[in-house]
């Protein structure tokens, strides 16, 4: 019988999220100029986070919450409007009460989405299959590769290429990340990113190209970095997935379970 996850556990998995996020936004901001305009700043429990130039919510998000920062969402909510940015918050059951999602809706947000914490024991893992396939870790000088993968996987535009392969090209050097990449006849096909820190792996991204899809390539990355974290002497991998999509079917094939579903919430 699977066990419900302990508050312990949920608090542990969201601090994996964050810290990802938290590592990826340093480096990004670290680059010359910091031509994203990445910012970044704590109320209470909260980490907000800002890029001037990336527009999506996943680079405008407030992450950590909870029901005790009741009293820093004035300051949240304004961080963001004086820079006239939309961003959302990410809600997580368990940590934050009903006085808080009142107080959000007071000041005009709703919950706009659900979205899967999945994790397991990577020494679980059974005997990861030999299926032929090429999947290796790329170096530095491939991440435009890796960009156009990232790019036309999840649908953005080609022009996005050069930025995609910067701002993940200066992860390379910095502790804890590995990026993947699955080879169909040499071509690269898929891709995945995995980010270990103290015992915990997060597997925070993944895509295949439209013409490989449908082939188990994802399935065959997923397996091969929860592999490397077992090696790694993890006891702990995270990842995120939308809820019965086919990355929910895949994490679930490999042994990871729903740790929670958290949810999305932006202004009206």
């Amino acid at each position: 019988m699977r066990h419900l996850p302990s508050e312990e556990l949920i608090q542990r998995i969201q601090d994996s999220e964050n810290d990802y996020m938290l590592d990826r936004m340093k480096a990004i901001e670290g680059r010359t100029g910091n031509p994203e305009g990445v910012e970044m700043k704590r109320f209470g429990h909260a980490l907000c986070l800002y890029s001037k130039t990336m527009p999506w919510l996943s680079f405008n998000t407030v992450k950590g919450l909870r029901s005790e920062d009741l009293y820093n969402l004035d300051d949240i909510i304004d961080f963001y409007q004086s820079r006239e940015r939309k961003f959302q918050f990410e809600i997580v059951p368990g940590l934050v009460n009903q006085e808080f999602l009142a107080a959000l809706a007071e000041r005009g947000f709703y919950q706009s989405a659900f979205h899967n914490s999945m994790y397991m024991n990577p020494q679980e893992l059974k005997e990861v299959p030999d299926t032929g396939n090429v999947i290796r870790t790329i170096d530095k000088d491939e991440f435009e590769d890796y960009a156009k993968v990232h790019c036309r996987g999840t649908g953005l535009p080609d022009q996005g290429i050069p930025s995609v392969a910067s701002n993940n090209r200066v992860l390379y050097s910095r502790p804890g990340w590995s990026f993947y990449m699955a080879y169909v006849e040499d071509e690269p096909a898929a891709a995945g990113v995995m980010y270990v820190n103290q015992a915990t792996a997060s597997l925070t991204f993944a895509a295949t190209l439209p013409e490989y899809r449908r082939q188990g390539l994802q399935l065959e990355l997923l397996r091969r970095r929860i592999q490397e974290a077992k090696l790694a002497g993890c006891d702990l991998v995270v990842s995120q997935c939308a809820f019965l999509s086919q990355s929910h079917r895949n994490m679930e094939s490999v042994g990871m379970r729903l740790g929670y579903v958290r949810t999305t919430w932006t202004e009206r």
